[in-house]
C-alpha cells in the first residue's frame, strides 16, 4: 500500500472511531426489509443516523478502492506466486495497468460502470440500480453481459489480486447493511469464477454502509451507495 493510501486509512480511522459497528456472518435467511430492523445500537445509545451520517460524509474521497488492507492483499499476492501466477515488476507493471485500464474502460463505456484508477489500482464502481434490485443480493440478468466482459478482461489480465467490495445505503440496521453488502460482493465474486476467475484472486469485503459516495439524505444519493467496487491490485515479487 502506498504512502497516499496509508494516510487516508489513517485519516478514515479517526474519522469513523466513533462509529464502528460490530460485525457479523449472514444467515441464510436475512430479514425481509431494511426498514423493519431493530434500531442501530449507535442510535440507542445517542448517536442519531443523521449525526452518524455526517461523520461518515466527512470521510467521503478519504477511503476509495481497496478496503482489505495491504497485509491480507501481500498474503493473497504471495499465494498466487505459489500457485504460479507470475508476478510483475517495476515498469511493467504501470505499462500492464494502463493495457488493462484502456480495455476496461472501452468495455464498460454506456455501461453504467465507473472506471477509477489510483496509482497501479484500478477500481470498477457497478452501481446498484442495475446490479441488485433494492434489499436483494440476486444479480439483476440484465447485467450478466458487463460482468461477463469484466471477466474475460480479468481472465486477459490474470496478474492481479481481485478485491470485491460491497457497499449499501443507510436505510436500516448497522449490521443488516453489513450482511447485505457482503452477500452481494458474495454474489459478483461467485459469478466471475464461474466464467474463469481463479477462486485464489479473490478477496470479498462488507463494507455496508461506512463508506457512502453520495447523500444518504435522498433516494438519488441512497442508489449510488448502493454498489459493489471491484478492485485490481497487481501481483508484485
Amino acid at each position: 500500500m502506498n504512502t497516499r493510501n496509508l494516510v487516508a486509512a489513517g485519516v478514515l480511522t479517526a474519522l469513523l472511531a466513533a462509529c464502528t459497528t460490530q460485525g457479523g456472518y449472514y444467515g441464510s435467511n436475512p430479514p425481509p426489509q431494511q426498514s423493519q430492523q431493530p434500531q442501530p445500537a449507535g442510535q440507542q445509545a445517542g448517536m442519531s443516523k443523521t449525526k452518524k451520517g455526517a461523520l461518515i460524509g466527512a470521510a467521503v474521497g478519504v477511503a476509495a478502492g481497496l478496503l482489505s488492507g495491504s497485509d491480507a492483499t501481500e498474503r493473497r499476492q504471495h499465494a498466487m506466486v505459489g500457485a504460479g501466477v507470475g508476478a510483475l515488476a517495476g515498469g511493467a507493471i504501470g505499462n500492464y495497468q494502463d493495457r488493462q485500464e484502456r480495455e476496461l474502460r472501452e468495455r464498460m463505456a454506456g455501461t453504467g460502470v465507473g472506471v477509477v484508477r489510483q496509482g497501479d489500482n484500478i477500481t470498477l464502481s457497478m452501481p446498484g440500480n442495475v446490479t441488485f434490485a433494492f434489499n436483494d443480493a440476486n444479480l439483476q440478468s440484465q447485467f450478466y453481459p458487463v460482468l461477463d466482459d469484466v471477466a474475460r478482461t480479468l481472465t486477459e489480465y490474470n496478474q492481479t489480486v481481485v478485491e470485491v467490495a460491497g457497499h449499501t445505503d443507510n436505510v436500516g440496521s448497522d449490521a443488516y447493511n453489513e450482511q447485505l453488502s457482503v452477500r452481494r460482493a458474495n454474489s459478483v465474486a461467485a459469478y466471475l469464477q464461474s466464467h474463469g476467475v481463479l477462486q485464489q484472486r479473490l478477496m470479498i469485503v462488507g463494507a455496508g454502509e461506512l463508506h457512502p459516495i453520495a447523500s444518504n439524505a435522498t433516494e438519488e444519493g441512497r442508489q449510488q451507495n448502493r454498489r459493489v467496487e471491484i478492485t485490481l491490485v497487481p501481483v508484485q515479487g
